[in-house]
């Protein structure tokens, strides 16, 4: 039975493949990757770990417009060599970046966000505001 049942490799990838894979090339695949993150719910707010090694801390944007927290990062490097008449014997050029975003809730306060980046890991603190007695009213049912 298993002689009948051939296997086509293009519809097996059409199946098993995200959409835009099929023209990239071979080898870019796995430069082409985010990094992980872990969003944490605290008592007092949000706690978003971003694993980025390698990336310097002033190459990072972080932006917030209208409750959607932006994350972003673009780095370019060159290195080159050149023999002792000048001429280049090697050229290399580097180019990486990733944005991530996130909706925040509204009760966020969006004044006090901070980031901070140690030992490749960006954490970002979102608080949240303060829930008062003040704010809750009572209606009588009649």
């Amino acid at each position: 039975m298993s002689n009948l049942i051939r296997r086509n490799s293009f519809f097996d990838d059409f199946i098993t493949k995200d959409l835009f894979e099929f023209n990239r090339p071979k080898f870019a695949q796995s430069e082409l990757t985010l990094p992980s993150v872990n969003v944490k719910e605290l008592d007092n707010g949000f706690e978003i770990q971003v694993a980025a090694p390698g990336i310097k801390k002033e190459d990072f944007k972080i932006n917030l417009e209208r409750n959607v927290l932006t994350i972003s990062s673009e780095s370019k490097t060159e290195n080159e060599e050149r023999d002792e008449k000048g001429a280049f014997t090697r050229r290399e050029f580097n180019y990486s970046s990733f944005s991530r975003s996130f909706t925040l809730p509204e009760d966020v306060e969006s004044e006090k966000i901070e980031a901070a980046y140690e030992d490749g890991i960006l954490k970002i603190t979102v608080p949240k505001k303060e829930v008062t007695m003040q704010n809750v009213k009572t209606i009588e049912v009649k």
